[in-house]
């Protein structure tokens, strides 16, 4: 791939853009100074595939459970995902849980202002160490996701595929030629952010081009090409796989078990099997599932679908109720939504009381 040159104008014109145009959210500083590293490196790890609106709650919740890396490090597992529960991808919050361990016995608590110690933390990858350096640290260190990739391709009427490392890479490489240090790499990293966000929209959204700073910087707006930027290889069409979730209800109580690694690893789930299977199949999975259990009803519940980026869940769900007793942890509905972390997936349906 040929080398990448970029505009030395860009940094100027993103900071001064967004000083007059940057969004109050509560992990950016309003000081003038490089922002908490905490809080930020908490608040990039939980916008990862998370939308702002969606993030802005759950982080006021985690900064009050968490107000330090030592709390978070320290932090009972089952606590730290109950957290979490809803925002997905939760090996981010086990990652964090690790990461801070690691800042807390080996850096006094402190996020190490290193891109190369940042790097190595649990979880932390290429962009969130940029962005953790920049923003926090004043470091002339590029952050490149998704929007940055965006806006560089269309000034740059890039023609590589941004879903390829190599793309990755020398977009980063182009922008750290020009990087500046100081507030200006903070302002610069989250500019960049911001202007993906709000003015260079994704397809098929138009992106607002009057708007834009780099406008006159931007080849594909002078082509009157946008919508050919970026070029990205299309997503690999997702799996499907269908379930049965079995509500057993024993003494108005539900039956739970933990999940083994992976897929939502750590979390609760209501007992599932494999398969779509009808309501004369069910007594035979339960029977299986719990043989000291004795079935005395099974009802229907409604069908739902739970959509994961590379896999789709198609579930049939039956409230099935039971007595004897059940291999599993039981606890009462309202327990249950205080105190237990259940997947989105499995809360599709009103829990059933007695």
């Amino acid at each position: 791939m040929p080398t990448l040159s970029l505009p030395d104008a860009l940094p100027g014109l993103v900071i001064r853009w967004y000083a007059a145009h940057a969004r109050a959210l509560p992990w950016r500083s309003v000081t003038g100074s490089t922002a908490d590293p905490y809080r930020v490196w908490l608040s990039e790890i939980m916008l990862q595939q998370t939308r702002i609106e969606t993030v802005i709650p759950y982080y006021f919740r985690f900064l009050e459970a968490c107000p330090t890396v030592e709390a978070l490090a320290a932090i009972d597992d089952d606590r730290l995902i109950k957290l979490w529960e809803g925002l997905g991808y939760y090996s981010r919050a086990r990652n964090l849980k690790k990461a801070a361990q690691v800042i807390a016995r080996e850096y006094g608590g402190a996020l190490p202002p290193d891109v190369g110690l940042l790097r190595a933390l649990p979880g932390i990858g290429e962009y969130t160490a940029g962005a953790v350096a920049s923003i926090a640290f004043g470091l002339p260190e590029p952050a490149v996701d998704g929007n940055v990739l965006r806006v560089v391709s269309r000034i740059a009427a890039l023609s590589d595929d941004i879903a390829l490392p190599q793309t990755k890479r020398c977009v980063t490489e182009a922008l750290r030629r020009i990087y500046p240090g100081g507030m200006d790499a903070a302002q610069l990293t989250e500019g960049l952010m911001e202007l993906g966000e709000v003015v260079c929209l994704p397809p098929p959204a138009e992106p607002h081009c009057d708007a834009c700073p780099l406008k006159d910087l931007c080849e594909a707006q002078r082509t009157g090409e946008t919508d050919r930027y970026p070029v990205k290889s299309p997503k690999k069409e997702r799996r499907v796989e269908e379930w049965t979730v079995l509500l057993l209800r024993l003494d108005g109580k539900l039956a739970l078990r933990r999940r083994g690694e992976g897929l939502l690893g750590g979390m609760w789930e209501f007992p599932n099997v494999p398969g779509s299977l009808g309501e004369d199949e069910v007594p035979a999975a339960v029977r299986t599932l719990c043989p000291e259990a004795e079935i005395v009803t099974v009802g229907q519940m409604p069908s739902a679908k739970h959509v994961f980026t590379h896999v789709e869940w198609r579930m049939r769900a039956y409230l099935v109720d039971v007595c004897g007793s059940v291999p599993f942890e039981t606890a009462a509905p309202e327990e249950i939504r205080e105190k237990y972390a259940l997947p989105t997936a499995f809360r599709k349906w009103k829990l059933p009381g007695k």
